[in-house]
Formats: structure tokens, C-alpha cells, sequence
């Protein structure tokens, strides 16, 4: 069979050219041609028979006459990483996991390949270390290898040889940077070759009904490693959030085509591996022995789990021309649009003020919901005066100086009250009927009826 021709395309406006040039020649943008493969009709290239161009090999259907399956899944032994698959493993399905290096992807996988022991057959393919160190980490984890198959393998096509006599259920490939496909000239790790290699391994899971796990890693830009341009290819991308140095694991569901989309699960770093945390409200809140100003509660929603985050504010005299405003898990934009309500509907002006805003334990909350303990931890900050220990507070904050309902108020009362707490500042549409026992729930309709509540 001849050879496939690659051509250079440009990203920024499609355009092909038959070598490299550091700009394009139609639209002129630098750096902007990467490898790719010069597709011919599908009737010369058996490589894309059936799946384009091929009228024979495709059968148009009504929508109405084809029956959905049962979605089989198969839970991995560890809940957490169920919760964000949406319940499990799904036959046929391709897991993008994305990470600084270090974090634990790979832990996380060789941990999973062991849970599920002798029901799967497993094959993991390792492109960055040797069999003798994936070895090593499995004896120092205590993991029993059960029926888990191991090699060490970079080429795309030498690894689809391996997967079509081994037969595995589970694949992992560790990592996609590593992989390269005899198809291109290109250095692994480009964006060609991981977007080509992929693309061939997504085809093998999807004909094979193999679950199949890619892990990238990912860099400042987010282009280089993988992860964002391979998004679009998989069925489910998971991302790990959290210090590589410190002790908590954040993995966050950001697309899934089987299950919840934003689904947390949260694990500690320990040294046997990684371990869930069933109860993960309890490491978000400090507890401080007594109130402290700046601190308050608050009950996020992370997929269908609620979730008590603390929330700190810092408010300190600025002596620059512009006062700076920090935050850390919150939307930097967000917190300067609620200081200019909290100035024009609550009377409280902040302009020679340095104003910083944090969520404890380095969990992102990007839901409207903590607008109302945003302004509260500031404002308790800014007058040194302490909110109570058993309050919890949710709401958004309009233009308006309205606060606003939030989606599944009661489930965040509820998660509010079985940690105890006895009081609750929260949206008027979101206050429930019949009330929540034990716990004294104050609704408001404006920014200066929760000033005056807090």
C-alpha cells in the first residue's frame, strides 16, 4: 500500500501547504501549520472505508426504529472515581484524564486496574517509565495485580496489535505525549501526533467495545500536552485539581456523555496511593475554636453532590493608586462586580481597600451561588466583626442588589443541617415551606436585608 502524503495545515485558517513555514501564506499567522495526513477518497483509502464517503458501508435509519441498549456498567472498586464516570465504567466508552505531572494519574489508574481484579481483563500500556518501575509502585502501594497485562510500548500501531491478540476490556495508555504513529514525520507529543494516535485508539475502543483510558498531561497553554485538543474526541475528560505538594486529590467531571457533567471526587494522597474522602465537606471547613472575621459557609452544588465550602475574605488599607483585588477558586471579575453592588445598594465603599478572597482547601466554586458569602466574608473582615460559627449562607447577587434563587435549595439545607449547623441566610424563592428542623432559616429578597440579618 503506497505511503500516506502529509501536508501542513494552518489552524487559524484551514489552508494546506506541502511543507513547513514559520507563517502562513493565505492568512498570515505564525507558527500556526501542523502535520497532518492528506486524506484521499474513501474509495482509494481503505484506511477510512466505512467511515466516509463510503455509501455502501453506511445504513441511514430513522431515529424512531432504533432501540437504545442497556447501559451496562461496571463499577472500577472505587466509589469516588464511579461518582465522576456517572456510575462506573461504560463498554466502549474513552476516559480523557488531564493533570499536572506528579499529581497521580497514573497511581489513580494502577490503584483502579487492581479494584477490579479478576472481573475485567486489563492491559496497561506505559510509555513513560519501564515495566519494572509500574512494578515497583504497585509492591509499594500493596496492590494485587489481579488479571492486569503490562507493557511497555510508544507506537500506535505496534500497540493496537498487542490490544487485537490480548483482547482486553479496561485499556490504559500512560501517557498520550509519548505515543507516535508511523503516519506522520512529526516528534511525539506534537499536536498532530497525539490528535492522529488518538483518533486510532478512540476508533479500536469504539469497534472493540473496549473502555479505554487516555491520561495527558497538560501545560500552561493547555494546547501542547493534549488534553484540550483531544476534548472534543473522547466521551469523558477528567481533570485532577489540587497541589501536587500538598495532600488532597480533586478530580472534576468536565464533559460526560454518560453521567454528570462537574461531578467531584475527592481523594488524599497517602503512601499507599490515593484514598477517598466519603464525607470531603468535613476537610473544606476549618472549624475555628472561636468565630473568626472574614469566615463564612457556604453550600455549593459539585454535580449531585452538595457540598460545605469555607469561604475567607481579607480586606487591608491599600496604599497603591489601585487597590488589588485576589482571589483563589473564585472568578476574579466577579468579585470586583460585587464590591461595586455592595458600594452602590449596601453603602459600603471599598476603593482604598486591597480586597482578598479565597475557598479553603483549593476547591473552585464557579456557581453564582457564593456571591452572598463573598460579600458577607468580606464585609465581616472590613468591620473585624465575626459571623457565627452555625451559620451558612447561599445566594446570587443581581445588579440589582436582589439575591436570587439558586438551583436545589433544599438538598443545600439539608447537607447545611446534618453537619450541624442552626442557621441559615439564603434567597427568598429558596426558602422551603415547611421549614428544615433544627435550623432557623432567614430568607431575604435584597442586599441590605442580609447585611442586616448577618
Amino acid at each position: 500500500m503506497a505511503k500516506n502524503k502529509s501536508v501542513y495545515s494552518c489552524t487559524q485558517c484551514g489552508a494546506q501547504f506541502p511543507k513547513w513555514n514559520g507563517q502562513c501564506g493565505d492568512c498570515g499567522a505564525w507558527n500556526s501549520l501542523v502535520e497532518t495526513i492528506a486524506v484521499a477518497p474513501a474509495s482509494t483509502n481503505p484506511r477510512f472505508a466505512g467511515y466516509a464517503g463510503d455509501a455502501a458501508a453506511v445504513e441511514v435509519r430513522s431515529l424512531a426504529d432504533i432501540t437504545p441498549s442497556a447501559e451496562s456498567r461496571t463499577a472500577t472498586g472505587l466509589s469516588e472515581l464511579d461518582r465522576v464516570l456517572g456510575g462506573g465504567l461504560v463498554p466502549g466508552s474513552v476516559v480523557l484524564i488531564g493533570g499536572d505531572p506528579g499529581i497521580g494519574k497514573s497511581t489513580l489508574l494502577l490503584q483502579a486496574l487492581s479494584a477490579l481484579g479478576n472481573r475485567m481483563c486489563a492491559l496497561y500500556v506505559t510509555g513513560e517509565e519501564s515495566p519494572e518501575q509500574v512494578s515497583m509502585r504497585a509492591f509499594r502501594l500493596g496492590l494485587a495485580p489481579g488479571d492486569t497485562r503490562l507493557v511497555a510500548e510508544t507506537s500506535v500501531e505496534r500497540i493496537l496489535e498487542l490490544a487485537r491478540l490480548e483482547k482486553p476490556q479496561v485499556m490504559v495508555i500512560d501517557s498520550v505525549q509519548t505515543l507516535y504513529t508511523s503516519l506522520l514525520q512529526s516528534a511525539p507529543g506534537s499536536v498532530a501526533q497525539v490528535r492522529e494516535g488518538a483518533a486510532q485508539l478512540v476508533r479500536f475502543a469504539k469497534q472493540t467495545g473496549t473502555a479505554l483510558f487516555l491520561v495527558g498531561h497538560v501545560t500552561k497553554e493547555g494546547t501542547l500536552a493534549g488534553p484540550r485538543v483531544l476534548e472534543h474526541m473522547v466521551d469523558t475528560v477528567l481533570y485532577f485539581e489540587g497541589d501536587p505538594g500538598g495532600r488532597y486529590r480533586v478530580i472534576r467531571a468536565i464533559k460526560n456523555r454518560f453521567g454528570a457533567v462537574n461531578e467531584l471526587g475527592v481523594f488524599a494522597m497517602t503512601d499507599k496511593g490515593l484514598r477517598e474522602i466519603s464525607n470531603p465537606s468535613a476537610i473544606f471547613l476549618s472549624r475555628h475554636e472561636e468565630p473568626v472575621p472574614g469566615s463564612v459557609i457556604m453550600v455549593t452544588r459539585e454535580g449531585t453532590r452538595p457540598l460545605l465550602v469555607e469561604v475567607q475574605a481579607l480586606v487591608a488599607e491599600s496604599h497603591l493608586s489601585n487597590p488589588r483585588r485576589v482571589t483563589l477558586g473564585l472568578e476574579q471579575n466577579r468579585l470586583s462586580m460585587l464590591l461595586a453592588v455592595l458600594h452602590r445598594h449596601g453603602g459600603i465603599a471599598l476603593t482604598d481597600q486591597d480586597v482578598f478572597a479565597n475557598v479553603v482547601g483549593g476547591v473552585r466554586v464557579s456557581e453564582t451561588a457564593v456571591d452572598l458569602a463573598v460579600v458577607l466574608a468580606v464585609l465581616s473582615s472590613f468591620r473585624d466583626r465575626p459571623l457565627s460559627n452555625d451559620l451558612v449562607v447561599f445566594g446570587e447577587i443581581g445588579l440589582a442588589g436582589e439575591i436570587r434563587p439558586v438551583p436545589n435549595g433544599q438538598e443545600r439545607l439539608r447537607e447545611a443541617a446534618k453537619h450541624g449547623f442552626k442557621r441559615a441566610i439564603v434567597p427568598l424563592a429558596n426558602a422551603p415551606k415547611g421549614g428544615v428542623e433544627g435550623m432557623e432559616i432567614v430568607a431575604v429578597k435584597r442586599l441590605n436585608e442580609a447585611l442586616e440579618a448577618s
